[in-house]
């Protein structure tokens, strides 16, 4: 297992933050929201605590919220139907990503990662004992379904999608999904499908799951988080969304790694669901991504396709550096112009470099205008 130590893209994340502390910088690096959650949030957590919600919840998690959870999801635009049998609370999504590759995979077994992803997919995939292979889209980020057909093998157990995406912002639609299926069909191919910015969907386009294509929910585990939804990430609550055969499966190894996710904050979830607005969330952080577009066009960088969705736009920086590597360029943008961002090649393990960083805009409004008029004044 030692090559899991060559996997260092973590560090990036970790360094471009502690640069922005450092030097005083404007963070636009993490999408670590940096604006408090709603009230009735922690007035149900503290109703929690006095309701004694201190011991193990179920494996499956706490009934209330997997109701809760259930009535979400047929209440969607894109309606997504699901039994209570098909639902497990887990701590967050990392885990269930892993979970979820134990699940299917074993020693030896390829799983296509489409990159840009996020680093933890990688090193998931190897400590399960699997081989990644990575498709890098050359075309604007857009999928070349022949391109990805040629990276399935034999050997080819597991896909990995994330959409909407971190951090291109693209979405898959219900033609993908579709074209996904009639490529793996014919093989027992898994997929693990994370849609954690689900709600954040932008230009009157509504998520439309994975779970919702009547063939591919028979092979899919499908992720969601509710620490992305209601900006609580601390809490460590997401939700997986399977067939009974493969929740079986999950809760089968879950329940050797983590059992179950926090009691307290299952509950206070399950209560917020009865209350929460997910269409005025989703314009709420539309206005923000729109805010942040429209500031950068006073910059020299260049926005090629505005986020589809997710909380992340990628700009190319190359009218301000032709020389640079996206990740020199990221430090000197964070140490010497004081705004802090990430290097696309963070979400690469096949590729060092690129033309492209990725700011959040997940971000209170005043640090979004304060930190483009910053660069707008400095580039």
């Amino acid at each position: 297992m030692d090559h899991i130590y060559g996997f260092n893209h973590h560090s990036f994340f970790i360094t471009m933050s502690e640069l922005a502390s450092k030097h005083h910088s404007f963070d636009l690096s993490l999408g670590l929201p940096d604006f408090d959650i709603d009230p009735r949030l922690k007035e149900w957590l503290k109703e929690s605590s006095d309701l004694n919600f201190h011991n193990y919840e179920p494996l499956a998690g706490n009934s209330l919220l997997i109701e809760r959870i259930i009535r979400f999801n047929n209440q969607r635009i894109n309606r997504i139907s699901v039994i209570q049998d098909e639902v497990t609370i887990v701590p967050c999504a990392t885990f269930a990503l892993y979970t979820s590759l134990k699940s299917v995979i074993n020693q030896g077994d390829e799983v296509i990662v489409i990159q840009p992803s996020y680093y933890t997919y990688g090193p998931s995939i190897m400590m399960n004992g699997g081989i990644p292979v990575y498709y890098n889209p050359e075309h604007g980020f857009a999928t070349d379904w022949d391109e990805l057909k040629a990276c399935i093998s034999k050997k080819t157990k597991a896909i990995i999608v994330n959409s909407p995406q971190n951090p291109t912002g693209k979405i898959w639609t219900e033609h993908d999904w579709g074209q996904l299926y009639e490529m793996i069909k014919d093989q027992e191919i898994y997929l693990i499908s994370e849609e954690i910015y689900d709600l954040y969907c932008y230009d009157g386009v509504s998520h439309y799951s994975s779970f919702m294509h009547p063939e591919l929910r028979k092979r899919t585990f499908c992720i969601f988080s509710f620490g992305k939804m209601f900006h609580t990430t601390g809490w460590k609550v997401s939700y997986v969304l399977a067939q009974k055969d493969l929740t079986a499966r999950f809760q089968c190894h879950q329940q050797y790694i983590s059992y179950g996710a926090n009691a307290p904050c299952q509950y206070a979830i399950a209560k917020y669901l009865e209350v929460f607005d997910p269409v005025e969330t989703g314009q709420w952080m539309q206005k923000k991504r729109d805010l942040f577009n429209e500031l950068i066009l006073e910059t020299p960088f260049k926005v090629e396709q505005k986020s589809e969705g997710s909380v992340f736009q990628i700009v190319n920086f190359r009218n301000i550096s032709e020389t640079m590597t996206d990740v020199e360029f990221s430090k000197w943008l964070t140490i010497e112009k004081k705004v802090a961002c990430l290097p696309l090649s963070a979400f690469y393990d096949s590729r060092n470099n690129s033309d492209y960083i990725r700011f959040s805009f997940a971000k209170d409004d005043e640090l979004i205008i304060n930190a483009l008029e910053h660069l707008r004044k400095n580039l």
